[in-house]
Parts: C-alpha cells; structure tokens; sequence
C-alpha cells in the first residue's frame, strides 16, 4: 500500500511516518510536507535512505504540483497532518490559517476524487467543539458536542472538517475525520506548552504561563495517537469522526510543576503572564467510540510518558536547540516578552 502523509516533518506527521514504517515495512510511504517554521527535516533524517520513504517539499495548497505527486506515485491512502496550528499565531495572523487548513484541504481531496484514492483521512483537533466549564468535570467531547470554536485555527479546522464530510455526501468520497486532545512526545515543536517548558527549564529561563495556568488539557502520548490513526484509517467506517483522548486531564500550571520537579528545578522560574485572547479553559475527551468500534484505547499513562518525553528532549538536544533561534526567538519575545 502507498501513503501519502502531508505535514510528515511536523510534530504528529512526522512521529506517524516513524510508526508507520517500522509496523509496515512493505508499506511506501509519501511525506509532502511545506517546511514552514514547524516542519523540520531533521525529525526524518532516520527515515530518509528507507528505500519505502520518498519526500516532497510541497504546500498542499499548490493544486498543480500536488496533482503531479498523485500522478506520480499512485496512493491508495492519504492522511492529511499538513495545518498551521498555534492558537497564538492564529491570533496574529488568521490568513494562512485559512488558506492551509481550509484551502489545503480542498485541493487534496479534489486530487483524491481524479485519482480514486480508496481513503482521505483527516488529522483534526477537539479545539473544534470550544470548551468546557472547570465546574463541570462530568462533561466531555463526544462526536455529537457541537461545533462551537473560539479562536482562527480552531474554526480553520472546523471549516475543513465539515468540508470533509461534505465532500463525502456529496461526490461519495470515502473519509474519516479524527478529533484529538493534546499531544506530547519527541519532535514536538517549542512554542507548545510541554517542550517550551522543557527548553526553558533546561537553560535556566523564565517559564512563562498563562493567566493562574488554571486551564486544563487532556494529554495523549502522541505513539497512541499514531495507533489510532492507523486503527481508523484501515478499520474505521467511512464517513465518521473519531475522537481520540488520553483521559489524562492535567492543569498547565501542574504540568510546569511536574516538569520542574523531573528535572531538579526550582519553582522560582514560573513567571505568569497576561492570558491569550479567548482562551479556553478545558478540554476532556469522551473516546468511547473509537473503543467500542476499533478496540484502541490510550496506553500511555502520563505519569510515564511525561518521563519518556523529557528523556528524549535531553537525549536529542540539537535537535531542539537547532530550532530556538532566529525566526523562532523573534516570534518568542513578540508572543511572551511584553505580557509580563
């Protein structure tokens, strides 16, 4: 089987096309991926001489090139990954949030209906359903939750999900659609909440949290993520949507803590800063279709998986280090510098 990957040198993209090609050796798999800030050809460089692995550093937006890779390599699958995704840059910048995440999606599901693939699988997010009162920890996403954003990216997202299932009553395109809490794990890019906090305790930097970092985050150990891709890619009934979640609901202030903790510093390095415009203040994941229907459920607990990441980040230095400069720093002042 041949896949196509889009946003394979991103953070989830690229922990997918390790997983995949280490389960499925007889697989090919086809990473198209922009390399905007996020994407980085350093998180494939241990995949790049698998002689089942090729690249194209293409936007998803370019209907004219991605129709030539269609042509070309012949899919059977595609797994769309490729979206801006930063609620603050989102803020700053709505326009390319649109055109990448709406847009993007358009083209590769029109080079998916000339080309017969035999599934479209879109990466979305539980942003798309807005959030939930910390009073009520009874209530969780389901499939059913309305759609209700509150920011750029997370209505981005939405329009490409009903785009998706649009495109499915209306041309028949086979699709699936999966809704997913938090991510962690290697590779993961350092304006996120969990690898910022990391760098910046290792070098000894302010860790800078929103508002009291009361808000609260199901996390999901992004291996079991890249397991249930894969479970709703080749077993997952055309035309649904799937939401994905840990079950592990943390507060971002208690997660700085665990941090600190696990690598010997001192609390003295939280610095609070002004809140993000129209931040939510919790998201919770109901998984239960996805476990009913497929038999996946999370099993990463968070305890042993914040372990796991931290290791990796002080194991893969360079790779985070390389990053947080240049572009990055800029974009680092402009978002935390003047909101003290």
């Amino acid at each position: 089987m041949t896949i196509i990957v889009t946003g394979g040198a991103g953070f989830i993209g690229g922990n997918f096309v390790h997983y995949m090609l280490k389960k499925y050796p007889q697989d090919r798999i086809v990473c198209i991926d922009k390399l905007t800030y996020a994407g980085n050809m350093s998180t494939l460089a241990g995949v790049m001489d698998n002689e089942n692995f090729k690249f194209y550093k293409t936007d998803i937006c370019d209907r004219v090139a991605i129709c030539e890779i269609f042509e070309t390599e012949k899919p059977d699958v595609v797994i769309n990954f490729a979206a801006e995704s930063h609620v603050d840059r989102s803020i700053e910048n709505p326009e390319v949030f649109l055109q990448t995440n709406i847009l993007g999606t358009q083209v590769l599901m029109d080079a998916c209906r000339k080309y017969g693939i035999g599934r479209y699988h879109q990466v979305s997010t539980d942003e798309v359903y807005g959030d939930l009162p910390l009073d009520r920890p009874d209530l969780f996403f389901t499939e059913e939750t309305p759609i209700h954003t509150s920011s750029p990216y997370s209505s981005s997202k939405a329009g490409a999900d009903l785009l998706v299932l649009a495109y499915h009553r209306t041309y028949g395109l086979p699709v699936t659609i999966s809704r997913c809490s938090n991510n962690y794990g290697p590779y993961h890019f350092p304006e996120k909440l969990i690898p910022l906090m990391i760098a910046n305790a290792l070098n000894d930097k302010a860790l800078p949290v929103y508002g009291e970092g009361l808000n609260v985050r199901d996390w999901l150990y992004v291996e079991d993520h890249c397991k249930a891709i894969d479970l709703i890619v080749r077993k997952g009934r055309v035309g649904e949507v799937y939401n994905v979640g840990g079950h592990n609901e943390k507060r971002n202030i208690d997660i700085v803590k665990i941090i600190l903790k696990e690598l010997g510093k001192p609390e003295s390095l939280i610095t609070y800063v002004a809140d993000r415009k129209g931040h939510d203040m919790r998201y919770a994941i109901d998984p239960t279709k996805i476990s009913r229907e497929l038999g996946w459920l999370p099993e990463t607990k968070f305890e042993d998986g914040i372990k796991k990441t931290i290791a990796w980040y002080l194991e893969n230095r360079e790779w985070w280090e390389n990053i947080i400069s240049g572009e990055y720093q800029n974009y680092y002042e402009k978002m935390y510098g003047d909101r003290k």
